[in-house]
């Protein structure tokens, strides 16, 4: 091929225009998918924002029981919070 460079160096020559292309060709196939690609309004792919709970029978530890003066203190600070 070249006249000025050993066979071995061909050969790397030849891998590394291999490479390239393939790259090259790769690139474009993602950039023509994402192109290409319209979700459905309303359809979500990625994690939810906040986690769904969990009911107080998944683990014992995650219960807590309240006096009865807790539970009115707790009511009375749900009363004081604005509902929107």
């Amino acid at each position: 091929m070249f006249p000025s460079i050993s066979p071995a160096q061909e050969i790397g020559l030849a891998v590394l225009l291999v490479a390239t292309l393939v790259w090259v060709f790769g690139l474009g196939h993602m950039v023509r998918g994402a192109r290409s690609h319209h979700p459905e309004p309303g359809a979500f792919e990625g994690i939810a924002v906040i986690p769904a709970q969990r009911t107080a029978a998944a683990h014992p530890m995650e219960s807590v029981e309240l006096t009865e003066a807790e539970e009115e203190a707790f009511a009375g600070l749900i009363r004081t919070l604005p509902h929107s």
